[in-house]
């Protein structure tokens, strides 16, 4: 997802996509620490676009 996209979601969409990537990157850890992940870049990947989201979410807030 990129940030158009994100910038088109309002602020309560924003809220529950960060709590869907915040339960995805736990699961990852979980999977990583049983040595189950095969795809390690998905924590970066997930971790970027909870920064991403937060930053988005941070903006909307201060235009408000």
């Amino acid at each position: 997802m990129n940030v158009k996209e994100l910038r088109q979601k309002s602020l309560n969409e924003l809220f529950v996509l960060l709590e869907q990537q915040y339960g995805k990157l736990f699961k990852l850890r979980l999977q990583k620490g049983m040595e189950q992940l095969s795809t390690t870049h998905l924590l970066g990947d997930t971790k970027r676009l909870i920064a991403r989201i937060q930053t988005l979410i941070s903006e909307l807030k201060r235009s408000t």
